[in-house]
Order: structure tokens, then sequence, then C-alpha cells
């Protein structure tokens, strides 16, 4: 079994493109290494290089406007705080912001590339104020105090220097601010009094016009266009009835916006047109989810593709005749690419009639056993993905149901916020309709169901053992909260703010918390457990694996803890990846 596992598990991708601007060159990350580094692919070379060598993972790859000169982030073992560091044409690297303690944001290159902008938790760990570098003299000033969760995104220097900035209000919503660095006046992009979620922002290259997705007027994130002087007025440009537009892309030539829709988990990718309005499907896109759109100096749309049959590579996209090259072949797998499964989309009605969307992988009439695969988030989703553990466990006989449960992204602002607060429960309650739907429609063994999650569906495993714990043969908890007032007491202050809009304040909701917490319903588990945690996790701290299973082994219950000392929040170095999925393909096995 470990040998035909090891051949999914070692499936590698790239991912995360990023173009050396006026180049048909870009960079991108992957773990062909073992851990994610940076590589970079050229057209006038054979084969993809190294862009430096690095002991730790590489996040982030950023370009100067001339591509002369490149900076990466890199954390320490998954502690997620990013420290900068600037790579000469040889390859060597150069630390030029290094506060190992401290998180943070990098927010771009001025245009004439002498000072870079950055946001950092130094002066206290829930606040993250506005910096700017003088790459040259290496003079750092402080240009923006924030008391919250502040990322600067990009300059504004065509007639004088700004820099845009992310606030992040909520969980969901945030709002985006042209910083004057002169004035320090702050002008809203969009209604200031409208809560919303903002993303994707672009300017014209004369930066008097930007674009940028909200959904501030509608469920669904739409479309708008803003004039840089006047920016809180928003003009709507196009919009989905059924889904949010998630990235927008504007062409070097001016005339149109590349839009991806997320259809239900599958990217969707339209042009709109500038001068005449109209939108148009672009023909020719393989099937999958898209991102990091961005554009090559021919002019073409470059973007990474992922599907359930192909791990994920980066691909152009020529809009002249609408043919799409696949550039990189690091997702590649011939000796189990004919194993590999579409799921099938389907939806359930849950217990108040909401209809829940889930994808159904399986190649059996009746599967041996199922296993629920819940993801984190909460405000995200399942989609149309290569999932190595998913496609391994259906190449033996099970099912593998993965739902995007109330709180899901990708179906409107109002379906995100249907687990908030003291609703988070319902969530958990639609893991169960959905068993009973599988039980009458798919015919699955009701007394061989299993459920997984990480982060956020770590607590709906642990969650769904404790209030229906006689629907589960076994579950599996990776970096899952056992208790929402321990963890937003030791979560980073950085974060707590944010997660009390979505799970309930400290204080306040102290009751509702001690309510629902599994780790006060332990005694309720009938399932054997297995639990995996990151020492050096930043979200959710291991003490949230550890209390639990403590109490677990006093109450004699079937539980076993796998600590990472290497790893944050993530499970980034490939042999940590291979050591963790081998174990729980080998515990679904014996407990289903």
């Amino acid at each position: 079994m470990e040998d035909h596992l090891s051949l999914y598990l070692n499936v590698i991708n790239a991912y995360n493109p990023v173009v050396y601007p006026g180049n048909n060159k870009f960079t991108f990350i992957s773990k062909k290494s073992g851990i994610p580094q940076a590589y970079i692919w050229d057209e006038n070379k054979s084969d993809v290089e190294l862009l430096g060598d690095f002991e730790d993972r590489i996040m982030s790859v950023y370009h100067s406007p001339s591509a002369k000169q490149t900076i990466v982030g890199m954390d320490y073992e998954g502690n997620e705080k990013q420290q900068f560091y600037k790579i000469d044409t040889e390859g060597n690297a150069e630390a030029i912001v290094l506060s190992p303690k401290h998180f943070n944001n990098f927010g771009g290159w001025s245009d004439d590339e002498k000072s870079i902008a950055y946001s950092s938790n130094r002066r206290s760990s829930g606040f993250f104020d506005v910096f700017v570098l003088d790459l040259s003299t290496r003079k750092e000033e402080l240009v923006y105090e924030f008391d919250g969760n502040c990322t600067p995104v990009r300059w504004l220097d065509k007639e004088y220097p700004r820099i845009v900035v992310s606030i992040q209000e909520t969980n969901i919503f945030s709002t985006y601010k042209i910083l004057d660095l002169k004035t320090q006046e702050l002008l809203n992009i969009g209604p200031s009094q409208n809560k919303a979620r903002y993303q994707s922002l672009v300017f014209s290259k004369d930066q008097k016009a930007g674009y940028v997705l909200s959904d501030f007027e509608k469920d669904k994130l739409a479309v708008y266009r803003f004039d840089t002087e006047s920016a809180g007025e928003l003009e709507l440009l196009a919009s989905e009835p059924e889904w949010d537009i998630t990235e927008i892309s504007l062409s070097p030539c001016q005339k149109f916006i590349v839009l991806n829709i997320n259809a239900g988990g599958t990217s969707i990718l339209k042009r709109y047109d500038i001068p005449t309005q109209e939108v148009k499907t672009l023909p020719g896109i393989p099937s999958g989810v898209i991102d990091s759109l961005s554009w090559t100096e021919g002019q073409e749309l470059l973007f990474a593709l992922k599907n359930p049959l192909m791990p994920g590579d980066i691909w152009k996209y020529n809009l002249d005749d609408k043919t799409s090259t696949r550039l990189t072949h690091f997702g590649v797998c011939e000796e189990i690419e004919q194993l590999l499964v579409e799921p099938e989309v389907c939806q359930f009605s849950s217990f108040d009639g909401l209809q829940v969307p889930y994808f159904y992988y399986s190649n059996e009439q009746r599967p041996k056993a199922t296993v629920i695969y819940v993801h984190g988030g909460p405000e995200s989703q399942i989609k149309a993905e290569f999932n190595p553990v998913i496609q391994y466990l259906v190449s033996k006989g099970f099912a593998v149901v993965a739902p995007n449960v109330r709180g899901s992204l990708g179906y409107g602002r109002k379906y995100i916020q249907l687990d908030d607060g003291r609703k988070r429960m319902d969530a958990v309650a639609d893991l169960a309709s959905l068993v009973d739907d599988l039980v009458k429609t798919k015919s699955i063994d009701p007394d061989k169901i299993g459920i997984m999650g990480r982060s956020y569906g770590g607590f709906m495993v642990l969650a769904a053992l404790t209030h229906y714990p006689e629907l589960w043969a076994a579950g599996v908890d990776i970096v899952g909260i056992s208790h929402f007032k321990t963890f937003l007491e030791n979560t980073g202050p950085w974060r707590r703010k944010l997660r009390e809009y979505e799970y309930g304040t400290l204080g306040a909701d102290d009751d509702f918390f001690e309510e629902i917490a599994p780790l006060n319903h332990l005694e309720r588990i009938e399932a054997p457990l297995l639990v995996f945690h990151g020492k050096n996790d930043t979200r959710v701290p291991v003490s949230e694996a550890e209390q639990l299973t403590a109490t677990m082994r006093e109450l004699k219950k079937d539980v076993e803890l796998v600590v990472f000392e290497d790893e944050g929040h993530q499970t980034d170095k490939l042999s940590n990846h291979i050591t963790m999925n081998t174990l729980i393909v080998e515990f679904f096995n014996k407990t289903l």
C-alpha cells in the first residue's frame, strides 16, 4: 500500500506564476525540492532553474517594474512570519526586511524602484503599521500607523507618492484606501458606509482609473470602475447573477478585462470589452480551477490551472487564435493518471431546506466505505482540484464526499454568513443531513463513514463526532480548533478581532463557546480519532490539539496525536506531507 500511495503523495505542482514585466519569462513556486521554492521559466531556455536556494519555504515573489530586481518572502519552519530577501542576477540573496519575531506583508515597488512598502506588527502584535524602505540607503520610515490589520497593496506615484492599503475589517469584509504619504489623508475606494468584500484591484497604466471587485450592493462579487481622484464612486461594469467573479486582469492594451468566474468550484474565463461593454466567454480554456492571471510581453494571458486529473501547472492563452498551451509539466503523474476520477457535482437539501452543494468521488456503485472531507476557513471552498488522498482512497474502493456547507465561499455573501456567531452548529447539522442524503441516494454503508478536516475543518470534525457521535466510524482532525474560547485567547491578536466577527466575542459569547466546544463533550465520542498539528502554528495554537488529546486519554478514548516540530498551520515539507497522509490512509483502512 505504501508504495502505491507514495505515487499519489509524491505528485507535485506549479503555482503562483509572476511575470517579469516586459519579458516572456516568469517565476512560479513548486515543492519539487521537497519544500516550496521559486523557479524561473524562460522561453529561451530548455529547462526551468531555481531562483536562489533557500532552506525554508518561499511564500511569495515580487519583481520590480523593470524586472531587474526581485524580492522573495520566506518564513521559518512554517510560522508564516514572512521576511524579505533581495536576489541579485547571480541568485545571491540579501536580507532587507529581517524581523523574525514579526509578520511582514509586502506592499509593492515604487515606480522608480528606489523604495518598497510593507506592513509589520512590530509596535504591537495586533497592529500592522506601514513602512517604506529606501533600498539604496536601507533607511526605513514609518509612514502610517494603524491599530489593526493593514496591508499595503501597491504604489500610486505617477503624480505624487501614494500607497493603496487594504484594511481588513472582519473575517470577510475589507476596504481599500489610498494613502497620501505627504498629507496622511486617506481616500476610500468605494462607499465608506457599507461593509463589503473588496478584492482584485487593478489600475490603468496612467493610474487615473481603477477596477475592483466588490459586493457592496449585490450578493455576488461584481466588477466596478472608479476614477482615482474620486474613488468613492463606483460604476458597475459586469456581474454574474449566479456566481462570484473572483479575479480580474486588465489587458496590456487597456481595452478589455479578463474576468475569472468561480462557477461552483470550477473557473470560467470571460472577456469584458471596455469600449463596447460586451462580455464573451473565452473558448479553448481547459476545465479546472484558475488563478494568478497576468500577461506576457507578447500579450498572452498567463495563469495557473489545476483540476482533479491534473495537479497543477502554468498555462498561457493566446487571445488571437484562442488556444491554450501548457508551459510547465510539474504536475505529471503518468503511473496513476488512468486511475484518477472526476467528481460528480451534487447537492442535497439540509435540515432547513437549504440546498448545499458537494463533490462526490467514487468508482463504485456500492463503495466499501465513505469519507466526508470538510474544508477549512470557514470562508473557503472545496473546488474541482487534485487531492492525492481523495484520489487514493477512491482507487481503493472508498467514496469521498467534499461538501461546501453553509458558510463556504463561492455562493454569495448571504451563504457565507449563514453560520456566523450562534448559527455555528447549523453548519455541523448540514453534515448530518448530508449523511442522511448519501445513505438514500448513493447507497453508502451507514456503519462505515469517516470524517476528516483541516483547521476550521478540524473543528467541524470534532463537533460532528461530539454532537452526532452515532454517525461516524472514524475521524481525522488536522490543526483543528477544540474550543473557540481557548482558541481566541491563544491565537495571534492580529487574527482575534477578525475571527470574533465570525465565531462570536470573548466575554459576550463565552456561554455559547462552552455549549458547543468539542472539548466539553469528548465523553460522547465513539469513533477512533487521529490528530495532527504543527508545533509552529500561529493560527491555531498546538495547545488546541494537546488539550484535546490529553482529555481524551483521561477518558480512555481511542486517540493518537502526531505533532510536526518543523511545521506551522500548513504541512509544507514533502516528507511530513507523506508521513501524515500515509498515516491517514492506514487509519481509514483500519477503522473503516
